[in-house]
């Protein structure tokens, strides 16, 4: 079974490029093999890649955002049917998202500025309404009209399609690098923070990925070049695209016994989306 991984940006340049992390999940050996890193530094040649005839069939994790907290979009009067919001959002200019934003915070106490999805909080991920530090609003409106125009299908927000080709998941590598490494920092775009402590939670984080001693339970299979690549990578991009690699792998596990969802949780919000491999238990 085929899988990707992407990190993605939304304003990538050849110094900070879109990366997708191509691999193969096998689920006797309960294993995944790297099998190859593409970088794009523009959009178009990501989506481009994307709607591209070659790829055969695969389940693809993705680190943005596929959906904006019901609490905002009910709040600004957006629609609330998950394709009608999208299809909103994505006629706005990052201008009047930041504007509309800006005000829908400048109205809520301190602490409490941003609204959350369900799924944010368990995964420790940026609420999907931030446009700085991380921009991921700006992700979610660069990234998610792109991966519906190419045809993808995404569980839980859109009807069920049995045999869908191709599987977009929300991913978010920051769930899993911590389950492994806690919050030790193992990446920085910063020269001046790509420290030896970073390169040691690389080296630890790669060998609980090798050995399959995570919550996934499936060991990843690199080559000695793949492994210094991964090491050595001290932005972290490469790597955060084989994490999310490695949770649509476990997604693609749990579609392979049955569950429709690709271990999605039941109850999600089908406005909100969920990221995979987060626990919503305490919002059921």
């Amino acid at each position: 079974m085929q899988l990707l991984g992407c990190d993605f940006s939304s304003s990538p340049t050849r110094r900070k490029p879109i990366v997708v992390a191509r691999g193969q999940l096998c689920l006797e050996k309960r294993s995944v093999r790297l099998d190859e890193l593409l970088h794009f530094a523009t959009l178009d040649g990501w989506s481009e890649w994307l709607t591209g005839d070659a790829h055969g069939t695969w389940v693809g994790g993705f680190d943005l955002p596929f959906g904006l907290p019901r609490e905002l979009v009910q709040a600004l009067s957006w629609p609330t049917d998950w394709a009608a919001c999208m299809d909103f959002y994505a006629g706005l200019s990052r201008a009047q998202i930041r504007e509309q934003f800006k005000a829908f915070c400048a109205a809520r106490p301190v602490g409490g500025k941003f609204a959350h999805r369900a799924t944010d909080i368990p995964a420790g991920s940026s609420a999907s309404m931030k446009w700085v530090n991380p921009p991921v609003a700006y992700m979610l409106h660069a990234g998610l009209p792109r991966l519906r125009a190419a045809g993808l299908y995404f569980p839980g927000l859109q009807a069920h399609q049995a045999g869908a080709p191709r599987v977009a998941l929300e991913a978010y590598p920051g769930l899993l690098a911590r389950s492994i490494i806690g919050r030790r920092s193992y990446k920085s775009d910063a020269a001046a923070k790509q420290d030896e402590a970073r390169h040691a939670a690389r080296l630890q984080l790669l060998a609980a990925l090798e050995s399959g001693a995570t919550a996934t339970g499936l060991s990843l299979k690199l080559g000695a070049d793949q492994r210094q690549s991964l090491l050595h990578d001290a932005k972290g991009d490469a790597l955060d695209a084989v994490l999310c690699m490695l949770q649509a792998a476990w997604a693609a596990q749990r579609h392979a016994g049955g569950d429709t969802l690709y271990g999605l949780p039941a109850q999600m919000d089908g406005l909100e989306g969920a990221i995979v491999m987060a626990d919503l238990s305490d919002f059921a």
